[in-house]
């Protein structure tokens, strides 16, 4: 049976996926409230933080012996957030996909199980996949497409990993925790998405794009209130063995959302609208996508406290300051 480790401040925490959007956030928070972090990544760190507080292991979690050799018996907490995530990666790289997010999450399973860790799983709002039935508790039920359709195959993989994770859990003693992310946006997120991609734009002067007159509804969520549930997840003893929708409840239509990017920035340029049926790659892009986060509320004591305007205006400040940033390709389809 693993030990349950109460955690606090200057606790040893392994961080995989670290270097990416929410896992850089998430370093630099646990930096500051005194933890010992190591960030174990496929990819170096673009912009490395923390100093002497954190260790940056360059390494694959499809390789069993490499992260076993990170998460290690003096390893109190694992944030696991190494994932192939962005629909251009997921249509693009389904094996990818497939290996990491599977694989690379049993292996991770296991090495913290052996060394008596605690873990949290970054999970993903994509798990429901087309319920129609919003918002979304924890335990609703999951309705998806055809497996042939590789838009599916993050979704499932992600399915798999909560079901390993809860095996884990119930056979074998682990403690952990699952954490679902809902839209989550901020400074330094790859402009591949609805926010960053419109920001991104934005800035340079280029059109914004929505698709199918962008009257989908999402709600969005600040990178540091997502960062603050998963800190909550891992250090509150109620959230053993629990998942938890992180997210915002305020439904927004992503032209809305457009619309208000563009009137922060004083962006002038045009916002294009796509017709996703006359695409040649057509993308089965869901209406509407609204979480229930009274579990984290009344548990964790967690909701979100960053308005849209002022999560957007935080992002657009960060991204003015940050012409490295800027001066990335766009990876969002026109």
């Amino acid at each position: 049976m693993t030990n349950v480790v109460e955690l606090s401040t200057g606790s040893r925490v392994v961080v995989t996926g670290g270097n990416g959007f929410i896992g850089g956030h998430l370093v630099k928070r646990l930096v500051e409230r005194g933890d010992r972090v190591i960030v174990f990544d496929g990819t170096p760190p673009a912009r490395p933080v923390g100093g002497g507080r954190v260790r940056y292991v360059q390494g694959d979690i499809r390789d069993a012996a490499a992260t076993a050799a990170v998460i290690t018996d003096d390893v109190d907490v694992v944030y696991h957030l190494a994932a192939v995530v962005g629909v251009d990666q997921y249509l693009a790289r389904p094996l990818d996909v497939i290996d990491v997010n599977v694989i690379g999450t049993r292996n991770v399973l296991e090495a913290a199980h052996r060394a008596g860790a605690k873990l949290i799983l970054a999970s993903t709002s994509e798990v429901f996949g087309k319920n129609p039935a919003v918002p979304w508790r924890e335990d609703d039920d999951r309705v998806l497409g055809s497996t042939s359709s590789t838009r599916w195959v993050y979704s499932s993989t992600k399915s798999v990993t909560e079901h390993l994770t809860f095996a884990f859990v119930r056979q074998l003693g682990l403690d952990a925790t699952i954490v679902r992310f809902f839209n989550a946006y901020g400074p330094g997120q790859r402009p591949a998405y609805i926010v960053s991609r419109s920001v991104h734009r934005a800035l340079n002067g280029e059109s914004m794009v929505v698709y199918d007159e962008g009257t989908q509804t999402r709600c969005f969520t600040y990178v540091e209130d997502a960062v603050e549930g998963t800190i909550l997840a891992a250090t509150h003893p109620a959230a053993r063995g629990e998942a938890f929708n992180i997210g915002s409840m305020l439904e927004t239509t992503v032209g809305e959302v457009v619309g208000l990017i563009a009137e922060l920035t004083g962006a002038r340029t045009e916002v294009i609208d796509v017709d996703t049926d006359k695409k040649l790659v057509s993308y089965e892009d869901l209406p509407r996508r609204i979480p229930d986060t009274t579990k984290a509320r009344e548990l964790l004591g967690w909701e979100c406290s960053t308005s849209l305007r002022d999560g957007l205006a935080a992002t657009i400040a960060w991204a003015r300051e940050n012409d490295w940033w800027l001066q990335q390709p766009d990876s969002g389809a026109a």
